[in-house]
C-alpha cells in the first residue's frame, strides 16, 4: 500500500474528533449511571443491540454473497467481512450488561406465573453468552477460510493480527479446495446461527422486557431487522471509502445499484414482518397481547415516535429507493442509510422504553443518549478501522475477493 493510501480515518483530526465522542460518551454515561440509572442502562442496551446487530448483519452480507456466488460483491464482501472485529467488543458489551441487570430486567421482582424456569438471570445470561460466543466463533472461522484466498502469507506484516495469522496460515496444511469446502460450511453455520442467536437475544433482551407478552415472529423480526441495518451500515462505510481518493476503494455504479436494491428489499421485508406480526395481533383482538402495541402505537407518549419511526425507516427508504438514480450515488444512499439507522436506534427504545420507564410521560430519551450512541459508535469505528489497517488489500483492490 502506497503511502498516500492510508485506511478511513487515519489522519490526527478525524481521531481526536473520535476521541472526543467517545470520552463524552462514556462521561455521559457515567453521569446518567449516578443520576438516572434506568435512563443509562436503557440507553447502553439499545446501543449494544443496535451496532451488534449492524456488525452481525454485516457480515451476513458476505456470507450470503459466497454461498450464492454472487461475483459483483466481491469488494463489498471484503468490507463486510471487517465487521467481524467488532465482535468482540460486542460480547465484552454483552458481560458489562450483567452489572445493570436491576434496571434492565423488570421481570425480576415480577410473579411470572411458571416463566420462572426461563426468565431467570443465571439461565439467561449463560444461553446469551453461549449463543453469542457459537455465532462469533463461527463468524470468526468463516473470516479465516476467507482471508486464506484473498492474503499472501509472504507479504510484509503490518501489524500484531497480520503476522499471527500468516503464522497461522503457514502451518495450515490444507488444500485450496479442502479450505473452499469448508469456507462453505462455515458461511451456512453462519446463516444459520444469526438466525437462531438474534431471535434469542431478541427474545431475552427484548419482547422479555414485557413478560407477558409474546409474539412468534418476534425472533425472525429481530434478525431480519438486523440484516436490515447491517446493509445500510456497509452502505455507509463503503460511500465513504469510495468517496475518500486516498483510501484506493472505488465501487461501479452498477455495484451501488445492486446492493441499493438489496437494501430497498430487505426494507420491504423488515415492514412486512412488522406488518405480519402486528395484523396478527389486531385481528385476534386478545387483550394480552393488544395492550403491548397500543401502548406503544395509541398512547402518549410513544405514538409520535412509532409515527416516526415507520415514516423514517420504511416510507422514506421506500420512496426514495423507487428513484434508480438515488441508488447509484453513494452520497444519497450514505445520507438515507444513516437517517435509516437513527430510525431503528429510536425504534429499539419504542420497543423497551415503555417497558423500563415504567409508565413515564414523556420519553426517557434526549441529548445524553444521542452522547451515548456516539461513544459506541466511536467503538464501531475504530475496531472496523484497525481490521483494515491490518489488511488493507481488503479494499484497496476493486476485483479481489470474489469467493
Amino acid at each position: 500500500m502506497t503511502e498516500d493510501k492510508k485506511p478511513i480515518l487515519s489522519t490526527i483530526p478525524i481521531q481526536n474528533l473520535l476521541w472526543a465522542f467517545f470520552i463524552l460518551g462514556v462521561v455521559t454515561f457515567v453521569v446518567l449511571w449516578v443520576r438516572h440509572p434506568e435512563r443509562a442502562w436503557q440507553v447502553y442496551l439499545v446501543n449494544f443491540l443496535l451496532f451488534s446487530a449492524i456488525a452481525q448483519g454485516g457480515l451476513l452480507f458476505s456470507t450470503i454473497m459466497h454461498t450464492t456466488r454472487a461475483r459483483w460483491s466481491g469488494p463489498l464482501s471484503n468490507l463486510a467481512e471487517s465487521f467481524t472485529a467488532f465482535f468482540p467488543v460486542s460480547f465484552a458489551l454483552f458481560i458489562i450488561l450483567f452489572l445493570g441487570r436491576e434496571h434492565l430486567f423488570p421481570w425480576l421482582h415480577q410473579d411470572l406465573h411458571g416463566k420462572e424456569i426461563w426468565l431467570n438471570l443465571p439461565f439467561l445470561f449463560s444461553r446469551d453468552m453461549i449463543g453469542l460466543l457459537i455465532l462469533y466463533g463461527l463468524g470468526f472461522a468463516y473470516l479465516y477460510h476467507a482471508l486464506f484466498f484473498k492474503l499472501k502469507v509472504s507479504s510484509a506484516s503490518r501489524g500484531k493480527a497480520r503476522a499471527l495469522l500468516a503464522g497461522w496460515l503457514a502451518k495450515d496444511t490444507r488444500d485450496s479446495d479442502r479450505m473452499r469446502r469448508h469456507m462453505n460450511v462455515f458461511s451456512i453455520l453462519y446463516m444459520l446461527a444469526f438466525a437462531l442467536v438474534l431471535s434469542l437475544i431478541g427474545f431475552d433482551l427484548v419482547m422479555a422486557a414485557d413478560p407477558h407478552w409474546y409474539s412468534t415472529l418476534f425472533g425472525a423480526y429481530c434478525f431480519v431487522k438486523a440484516f436490515y441495518i447491517g446493509l445500510g451500515g456497509l452502505i455507509i462505510f463503503a460511500s465513504v471509502l469510495h468517496l475518500n481518493p486516498a483510501s484506493g476503494f472505488t465501487l461501479k455504479s452498477s455495484q451501488f445499484h445492486d446492493v441499493g436494491k438489496l437494501f430497498l428489499g430487505f426494507c420491504l421485508v423488515w415492514a412486512d414482518f412488522f406488518y405480519c406480526q402486528m395484523v396478527v395481533i389486531w385481528y385476534g383482538n386478545i387483550s394480552e397481547e393488544t395492550h403491548y402495541v397500543i401502548a406503544r402505537t395509541m398512547t402518549p407518549p410513544w405514538q409520535g415516535l412509532a409515527w416516526l419511526v415507520f415514516i423514517v425507516s420504511f416510507i422514506l427508504p421506500f420512496l426514495l429507493l423507487l428513484n434508480q438514480k438515488i441508488k447509484t450515488k453513494p452520497k444519497y444512499m450514505m445520507a438515507l442509510c444513516s437517517v435509516v439507522i437513527v430510525g431503528i436506534w429510536l425504534e429499539h427504545f419504542l420497543l423497551i422504553g415503555p417497558a423500563l420507564s415504567h409508565g413515564a410521560k414523556a420519553l426517557t430519551f434526549g441529548i445524553p443518549e444521542f452522547f451515548v450512541f456516539l461513544s459506541f459508535l466511536t467503538l464501531m469505528v475504530w475496531a472496523v478501522t484497525y481490521f483494515l489497517k491490518q489488511f488493507p488489500e481488503l479494499f484497496l483492490v476493486e476485483k479481489r475477493g470474489a469467493n
